[in-house]
């Protein structure tokens, strides 16, 4: 990576200097810093081991019984409901609402799932540290599945075709493991397995980045003047990629942004610091007895996060990847628009963020046509598509 970067500021001095805004070329003049910056987005897709806490990611054959799981209404008490139903694939596995619909509306809008599987922390507020602890959540959550262990457990045990796929996916019966809580787990493990398989494919932004990092002047020249502009905007005026960083667009981390936690009239919303608690405090966490990991290797951030003040109403900071796909924004679905959330960023009020604040954040003041160009960008860093597709006739059948 250092070699790399080292080349790249090299190019950048002396091997990039067609980039210019002749009238015959269609690359902006990029300085060094901002090729650094754009470098730092890429490359994608990224490099991905398996999850050393779940014995079954990467295994195909899980990968089959977690898609079955998850299309699976009976998973919830009312049987009318699965993951699917939220997070819908033809939504870019989000549903297009402000929050989501489960058994009751709940407090939060329906992040989406593609590239799910480089995440650190799950979740608007971070409370689940792995994804087969974040599939768990929303089954036992009241607003959403409302399910039990037991209600799972006896499902998986009492379906043949759901008993006969855990049978292959984990080399035992369900009717073997006794401990509902575990084989709720093991569900959990399975759901992993599948969501891991939804990427995000290349976009238009990967391309004109790779082509800026070989000194490729055609082919950087397809992508368009306004794309560019916006992202001159993103990696300079807007210090947008300060927490949108890093080949996801994101840091993973947990900010205050100015928008309201208020719920409702009678209730807040504490973001990350409920997150902190309960992460904390489940039987569930890479500290406890379900990671399958001897060495808890992954555990390391679970370890060491502690609870603080300043952390009430701060929230994940989502990716950008596919954005213009999964609107509504924020984490309560506020914003319809992503014309909204640039003018909101435009027009920050800094007077809603907390007192001991995100110094990062300040009016940008964007003109309409600097608006206009960072919507453009934004778009270019969406794929439209996944590299997933649905199975058409169904799992093989294990009756």
């Amino acid at each position: 990576m250092k070699r790399r970067l080292l080349a790249i500021a090299a190019l950048a001095a002396v091997g990039w200097s067609w980039i210019s805004v002749a009238d015959d070329v269609k690359v902006l003049d990029f300085t060094p810093e901002e090729l650094r910056k754009i470098s730092q987005h890429g490359p994608w897709p990224q490099p991905w081991t398996n999850d050393p806490s779940n014995r079954v990611s990467g295994n195909r054959i899980a990968v089959d019984f977690g898609e079955q799981l998850f299309f699976e209404p009976k998973l919830s008490t009312s049987g009318k409901l699965s993951c699917g139903t939220c997070h819908v694939p033809e939504r870019d596995w989000s549903d297009g609402l402000k929050r989501g619909e489960g058994m009751q509306t709940v407090d939060r809008n329906t992040p989406n799932l593609v590239n799910v599987r480089y995440h650190r922390w799950f979740g608007w507020d971070g409370a689940a540290d792995s994804l087969w602890f974040q599939s768990i959540r929303p089954i036992l959550n009241d607003k959403e599945l409302a399910a039990t262990p037991a209600h799972v457990a006896q499902l998986v045990r009492k379906d043949a075709e759901l008993a006969c796929h855990y049978k292959r996916t984990f080399g035992k019966s369900p009717a073997e493991v006794k401990d509902d809580e575990a084989l709720l787990v093991d569900v959990g493990k399975a759901l992993a397995a599948f969501q891991e398989t939804i990427v995000g494919a290349r976009t238009p932004f990967d391309e004109f980045r790779d082509a800026l990092e070989r000194g490729d002047r055609a082919a950087a020249a397809r992508y368009s003047l306004s794309a560019q502009r916006g992202l001159k905007i993103f990696i300079g005026k807007g210090n947008c990629s300060t927490c949108h960083t890093g080949p996801r667009f994101t840091n993973g981390e947990f900010h205050s942004t100015g928008i309201p936690y208020f719920i409702d009239k009678t209730r807040v919303d504490p973001g990350r610091y409920e997150g902190v608690k309960q992460v904390k405090e489940s039987k569930f966490n890479l500290l406890g007895i379900y990671n399958d990991d001897p060495a808890h290797s992954t555990a390391t951030a679970t370890q060491h996060v502690e609870l603080a003040e300043r952390n009430f109403g701060e929230f994940k900071t989502p990716s950008l990847r596919n954005a213009a796909l999964t609107g509504p924004y924020m984490h309560n679905g506020q914003l319809g628009t992503l014309r909204e959330v640039v003018r909101y960023y435009s027009e920050l009020n800094v007077d809603r963020l907390h007192a001991d604040g995100e110094q990062l954040l300040k009016p940008l003041k964007l003109s309409a046509q600097e608006v206009d160009d960072l919507i453009v960008f934004v778009e270019s860093i969406t794929d439209f598509r996944t590299n997933w597709k649905r199975s058409t006739g169904g799992e093989p059948s294990c009756k």
